[in-house]
């Protein structure tokens, strides 16, 4: 929850710089992206409590859920706080990158959980292309 506390802080300083730029013209609205990175962080938070609590989880799976989670901080920092698009756009492939890396390694825990977490790479990616659609128009 500290990663979505400190991204949402980072996020609003932002907000109003986010609103004033030129965006595509067609995309996803705004309300929704809040929303599904909620439900991301909820599931997050679920299914690593319950493999933590059933000694699932590995050094090497904790390690790279600590390094998305500080990508995940440092994007909404970088993007939303320091108004940089590229640096931003950088960050967030780097966090699409390894959360593809931590999604496999809990495959290899859990197979079933994986399901829920799909939806995490796909908003990744998604994110990566508002973020070049808003690099490229800035």
């Amino acid at each position: 929850m500290l990663t979505a506390g400190l991204g949402s802080l980072f996020v609003n300083l932002g907000m109003q710089w986010y609103f004033n730029l030129n965006s595509p013209s067609q995309w996803i609205p705004n309300i929704a992206i809040p929303i599904v990175w909620s439900i991301i962080y909820i599931l997050f938070a679920v299914i690593l409590s319950i493999l933590y609590k059933q000694n699932l989880i590995d050094t090497n799976t904790t390690i790279l859920a600590i390094i998305n989670a500080v990508l995940n901080i440092l994007w909404c920092l970088v993007f939303f706080t320091l108004n940089q698009l590229l640096l931003g756009l950088i960050f967030i492939i780097i966090n699409a990158f390894v959360g593809c890396v931590f999604l496999y390694n809990l495959l290899k825990i859990k197979k079933w959980y994986i399901n829920l977490l799909l939806i995490y790479p796909i908003w990744l990616f998604i994110a990566i292309s508002l973020n070049l659609a808003l690099w490229i128009l800035n």
